[in-house]
C-alpha cells in the first residue's frame, strides 16, 4: 500500500496502479474519456489532468495526466487546484467545437458519459460559434446505429473492437479533427461482440438500433437483476421494460462471470419476449370446421379441467427442460413424481451431459469461473467452437493469449495498465493457445496452432497429450505428425503457470470429453493447478443434469407400456430434441398432452392444452451455468394476460389435483426450501440472493429509478387516479420508484447510478476496487467444487477412424445467430442467421465433382435435405457439417452417416 496526499489530505491506496484508478477507488471525481477499466490507459483525451507537486514545499507543481501517472508512496497531487480545473474545462470546450447540440434527441441522453464529464468540469456555454465538421454515417447492420457527428476522438471504440475483441472491420481513418471511426464501407459489423460499443462509447456515436424501434429514456425503465438465457454461461444482464414491453438488455457487471461485456446474441436476442405469437392465455385444442384450433380459456377453467387428469389414480409423466429454471423443473417433478420425471434431452444428449457431470463432480481439476478464463496462460480447446457456443468465454480466452507476453512487458518495468507501451513490448507475441476442432473457428487467428480432424481424431490427439504429460494415462495410436503436435502441446501446458483445458459436447463425442479430462487430471497429478472448462448447450443444462433422470426415449417407452396416460412437457420443443417420428408417437400415445411454455412451439401447437409460461423477464427463477454457478433472475415486470411462471402453474395444478395443499409453496422462498429439502445437491442455492424478507432500513429495493416518469399517465386508460403498486411476495424488490436504491447487495443491483455518474462508467463506484468484485461480493454461488484428493482412474483411449469412403460423417456446426431457439425469433438476430448449407473439405468436394455453391442433396437417416454446398480448405476430411438448430431445419441425430449427391434440377 502507498500513502498519497490529495489536496493536502493523506490517503491510502494500492501500489502499482495509476493515479486515475486510485482517485476512482477513493471516491474522487476526476473526469476522463479514453480510459476504460478493461482497456487500460493511453492518455489520448487529456481530460484527467491533475496537478502534481515534487514535495510539500513545491507550490507551482505541474499538470500530469492521472491515467498515465504511476502511484508512488508520498506523492502529492491536487484535483481541485485552479489550473487543473481550468485545463479540464478547456478540454471539454475543445471537444464541443464539433459536437452537435442534440442532447434532447440523442439516444444516449441521460446516460451519457460526455454529459456527466461536462457537468463535472463545470462547463456551461460553448465559445465556438462557427461551422462544425460533419460526417456521413454508416449502416453497420441490425444491431448498431452510427452517428459519427457525436464523436470526441477518444479512440475507445477501435481499442475495444480491434485490440480487445479481435475485430478487423472497424478502424480509425484520417487524422487530427478529421478522424473517422467506422468501416471502410457500409456493412454489418463482423464481430460477435460489436454491441458492447454501445456501452464502451462515452457519447452517442454507437447506439442500440433495436432500441430505436421502441425508444425509452434510461430513467423510465423498470429493471431487475437477471441472467441471460441464450447459452449456458449465465452472463448477468439488466433487462429494461416500459409499457409492458421489454425494450433493451444492458450488461450487468459481475467480475466472476461476464465482467463488462455481453455477446450480441445476449444483448439483442431479447425480442422473443415481445412476440405476438406467444400464448397469452390458457389454450385448449378443439376441432372447428374440421380443423384443430387452440381456443383461449380462463385460468380457473384450465386448472379445473387439467387437474382432473392428475387425480383419480391416473398417472402422468413429465418431460423437463434445460431452458427452464430449477424451480420449474422441480415443480414438474413434484407434480408427476420423481420416478415419472424425465430430462428433456435425447439419449445422446443426456449421455454427453452425464459424462461432463461425472468428470467435474468426481475429478481433481477445478472449473474456473467465466471471468477467470482471462487469467490462464496456456489454453487447449478440444472439439469446441467457443465463439458460436459460449461467446464470452471465447472473448476471455482471446485475452488469455496476452498473459505470457504481458509478463515479459512487466519484467521490463512497464505497468500493466499502460496499454500502448505494453502492446509495443508484446509486438506480435502471443501465449500458447491450441485449438483442435472439426472446422475453423473465430479464435484461430490468435491460436498458436490449429488441428482440424474428426471427433475421433481430436480425441486421439487429446489422449496422446495426456500420455505425454503422464505416461500412466492411456495412449492413442496416432501418426508421427499428430504425435509431434501432442508433444508440443503437452510441453506448453506443463510449462505454464495456469494451464487450462476447454471442451464440451458440440462435436458429439464422449471420447473428446474424456480426453480433455485425462489431460487436466494428468496435469493435476504433476502438481499443476490445471483448470478444466466445459461448455454446455443451454442456460440450465447443468442444473437439469443435477436433478438426474431418464431421457425422452425412455419417456416414449413408458407410454408404450401404458405406464401413463397424461404427458406434461415443460418449456421444451421436443421436435428440436429427437426425430419427428418419435415426437409424433409420443404425443399420440398420451391420452392428454399439456405443454407449459412461453413459446408457441411446434410441440405446443399439437398439445391438447397449453399454459402460458413466463419468460426470464416475467418471473423469478434460478439457473445453474456451465460450471455449476447458481444465479437468480428476478421478475422485471408483470406480464399481460394469464402469463405466469411455469413453476407457479404446476404448483396450482398440484393443488387442483389434490396432490398438494392450496396453501403449500405459495411464495418463491418456500418453494426453494422444498426443493433443497428434496434434492441436497441444490442446498447452496438459498445463498444465491437475499430472501423476500430482506429490507434496507425497512425498505424494499425499487425496480424503477427515482426519476421514473408517467406512472399515472401511462395507466390513464385504466384509471385517472394513480393505481396501487403491485405487490411482490417473491423478492425483496418493489414494482415502484420507492425504496432504498443505493448500495444494496450485489444480487439485487439491476442498475448502477450515483450522483454525477449516469452512464455505464458508474460501475466503478460499486466495485471494491477497479476491476474487482462488486461491494459485498459478486452475485451467485457455486454448487460444484473439485475433489483435489481424488484419484479417479484415467479414461481409456479410442482408436482413430479417418477413412474417406463414400459415406461422410455428418456433424453439427453451431452459429451464434440462428442455432439458439429463443434468440432466433428476434428480428435483428434472425436477419444475421445463416441460410441452410452443407460444408465439405474442398478436396472431398472436388473428388466427387462438386464445387462451392452447387445445389446438393444430403441423405441422412432416411431424410433428404436439399441445400447448397460450401467448401473449406482446412476443415476435417471425411466430414460434412450442417448448421444446427436453424428454424424449420429437420432434426438430425449427430453424428450420423451421410451421403451427398448433386441435386437434379428440372
Amino acid at each position: 500500500m502507498a500513502i498519497i496526499y490529495i489536496d493536502g489530505k493523506p490517503l491510502e491506496t494500492q501500489d502499482g496502479q495509476n493515479l486515475l484508478e486510485a482517485c476512482i477507488e477513493l471516491g474522487l471525481n476526476v473526469p476522463y474519456f479514453c480510459w476504460h477499466p478493461a482497456l487500460g490507459s493511453v492518455g489520448a483525451c487529456r481530460q484527467c489532468a491533475v496537478k502534481q507537486y515534487r514535495d510539500e514545499n513545491d507550490k507551482q507543481g505541474r499538470l500530469v495526466m492521472s491515467c498515465m501517472t504511476l502511484v508512488t508512496d508520498g506523492m502529492r497531487i491536487s484535483v481541485d487546484e485552479s489550473e487543473s480545473k481550468d485545463f479540464r474545462a478547456n478540454i471539454i470546450d475543445w471537444m464541443m467545437t464539433n459536437h452537435p447540440h442534440d442532447c434532447p434527441v440523442c439516444d444516449e441522453g441521460g446516460e451519457c458519459h460526455l454529459q456527466d464529464m461536462t457537468l463535472m468540469t463545470g462547463h456551461n456555454y460553448r465559445t465556438y460559434r462557427f461551422k462544425k465538421k460533419t460526417y456521413v454515417n454508416q449502416n453497420l447492420g441490425p444491431f448498431i446505429n452510427h452517428e459519427m457527428n457525436r464523436c470526441i476522438q477518444c479512440y475507445r471504440c477501435v481499442r475495444y473492437y480491434k485490440d480487445y475483441a479481435g475485430g478487423h472491420d472497424l478502424d480509425a481513418f484520417a487524422s487530427h479533427n478529421h478522424v473517422y471511426f467506422g468501416r471502410h464501407e457500409d456493412g454489418v459489423l463482423e464481430s460477435e461482440f460489436s454491441g458492447n460499443l454501445v456501452e464502451v462509447c462515452p457519447t452517442g456515436v454507437f447506439t442500440d438500433k433495436t432500441l430505436k424501434e421502441h425508444f425509452t429514456r434510461r430513467w423510465d425503465y423498470t429493471t431487475a437483476p437477471s441472467v441471460c438465457v441464450h447459452c449456458a454461461l449465465g452472463c448477468n444482464i439488466t433487462p429494461g421494460e416500459r409499457y409492458g414491453k421489454l425494450r433493451r438488455i444492458r450488461n450487468r457487471y459481475n467480475r466472476s462471470v461476464n465482467g463488462y461485456f455481453l455477446c450480441d446474441r445476449g444483448r439483442y436476442g431479447y425480442e422473443f419476449v415481445n412476440s405476438d405469437k406467444r400464448p397469452k392465455a390458457p389454450l385448449k385444442r378443439q376441432m372447428i370446421d374440421g380443423k384443430p384450433v387452440h381456443v383461449p380459456m380462463t385460468r380457473d377453467e384450465a386448472l379445473s379441467e387439467i387437474g382432473k387428469f392428475f387425480s383419480n389414480g391416473s398417472k402422468a409423466i413429465g418431460i423437463g427442460s434445460p431452458r427452464a429454471s430449477l424451480e420449474a423443473n422441480f415443480a414438474l417433478r413434484a407434480l408427476v413424481g420423481a420416478e415419472n420425471f424425465y430430462l428433456g434431452l435425447s439419449k445422446a444428449d443426456g449421455k454427453l451431459l452425464s459424462a461432463v457431470l461425472e468428470i467435474v463432480l468426481s475429478g481433481p481439476a477445478r472449473q474456473p469461473s467465466l471471468g477467470e478464463l482471462k487469467d490462464h496462460d496456456a489454453v487447449l480447446i478440444l472439439g469446441e467452437d467457443m465463439t458460436n457456443v459460449a461467446p464470452i468465454a471465447a472473448l476471455n480466452i482471446r485475452q488469455s493469449v496476452n498473459n505470457q507476453p504481458r509478463a515479459n512487458a512487466k519484467a521490463m518495468g512497464i505497468p500493466e495498465w499502460n496499454d500502448l507501451p505494453v502492446r509495443r513490448a508484446m509486438d506480435t507475441d502471443r501465449g500458447p493457445l491450441f485449438i483442435a476442432s472439426v472446422a475453423p473457428t473465430r479464435l484461430d487467428d490468435v491460436a498458436t496452432q490449429t488441428f482440424h480432424a474428426t471427433p475421433d481424431g481430436i480425441a486421439s490427439l487429446g489422449f496422446a497429450i495426456a500420455n505425454f504429460i503422464d505416461p500412466q494415462s492411456p495412449a492413442a495410436n496416432v501418426s508421427g505428425e499428430v504425435r509431434a503436435l501432442a508433444q508440443q502441446i503437452a510441453t506448453a501446458l506443463q510449462s505454464a503457470q495456469k494451464p487450462l483445458v476447454v471442451s464440451g459436447p458440440s462435436c458429439r463425442s464422449e471420447a473428446v470429453i474424456q480426453a480433455a479430462a485425462n489431460i487436466a487430471w494428468a496435469l493435476c497429478r504433476k502438481a499443476k493447478p490445471a483448470g478444466i472448462y466445459f461448455a454446455a448447450p443451454e442456460s440450465n443444462s447443468v442444473g437439469l443434469g443435477l436433478f438426474g433422470g431418464a431421457n425422452i426415449e425412455n419417456a416414449a417407452e413408458a407410454l408404450r407400456k401404458g405406464g401413463a396416460d397424461t404427458l406434461v412437457v415443460l418449456e421444451n420443443d421436443l421436435y428440436r430434441r429427437v426425430p419427428a417420428a418419435l415426437v409424433d408417437e409420443l404425443l399420440s400415445l398420451a391420452k392428454h398432452v399439456l405443454v407449459v411454455d412461453h413459446q408457441y412451439s411446434a410441440t405446443a401447437q399439437k398439445a391438447e392444452y397449453v399454459l402460458p409460461g413466463a419468460t426470464f423477464a416475467e418471473g423469478d427463477g434460478t439457473l445453474v451455468n456451465n460450471i455449476g454457478r447458481a444465479q437468480r433472475m428476478m421478475q422485471v415486470f408483470n406480464p399481460e394476460g394469464e402469463i405466469t411462471e411455469s413453476w407457479r402453474w404446476l404448483r396450482r395444478l398440484r393443488a387442483a389435483s389434490g396432490k398438494g395443499r392450496e396453501d403449500e409453496w405459495i411464495s418463491f422462498d418456500s418453494f426453494l426450501h422444498a426443493l433443497v429439502a428434496e434434492i441436497p445437491a441444490f442446498s447452496h442455492i438459498l445463498d444465491a440472493a437475499p430472501t423476500a424478507a430482506f429490507r434496507v432500513g425497512g425498505l424494499k429495493i425499487p425496480r424503477q429509478s427515482h426519476r421514473y416518469s408517467g406512472r399515472t399517465a401511462m395507466k390513464a386508460n385504466v384509471a385517472v387516479s394513480e393505481t396501487g403498486v403491485t405487490a411482490d411476495p417473491d423478492s425483496p424488490m418493489s414494482f415502484s420508484m420507492e425504496g432504498f436504491s443505493m448500495m444494496t447487495p450485489a444480487a439485487l443491483m439491476s442498475s448502477f447510478w450515483t450522483p454525477g455518474w449516469n452512464s455505464a462508467q458508474s460501475i466503478t463506484r460499486f466495485q471494491e476496487e477497479v476491476n474487482g468484485p462488486l461491494e459485498g461480493g459478486d452475485p451467485g454461488v457455486r454448487l460444484i467444487e473439485p475433489q483435489p484428493d481424488s484419484a479417479v482412474p484415467y479414461f481409456d483411449a479410442v482408436e482413430t477412424n479417418e477413412s474417406h469412403d463414400a459415406a461422410w460423417t455428418a456433424l453439427p456446426l453451431y452459429h451464434i445467430y440462428g442455432s439458439e431457439e429463443l434468440s432466433a425469433s428476434s428480428p435483428a438476430v434472425a436477419e444475421l442467421s445463416p441460410k441452410p448449407y452443407a460444408m465439405l473439405h474442398s478436396d472431398d468436394a472436388r473428388a466427387r465433382g462438386l464445387l462451392d455453391g452447387d445445389a446438393v442433396t444430403v441423405k441422412i437417416d432416411g431424410q433428404e435435405i436439399s441445400t447448397s454446398l460450401k467448401t473449406n480448405d482446412t476443415m476435417a476430411r471425411g466430414v460434412v457439417c450442417l448448421p444446427a438448430g436453424l428454424e424449420d431445419a429437420p432434426y438430425i441425430e449427430f453424428p450420423a452417416a451421410a451421403e451427398i449427391l448433386r441435386s437434379v434440377t428440372s
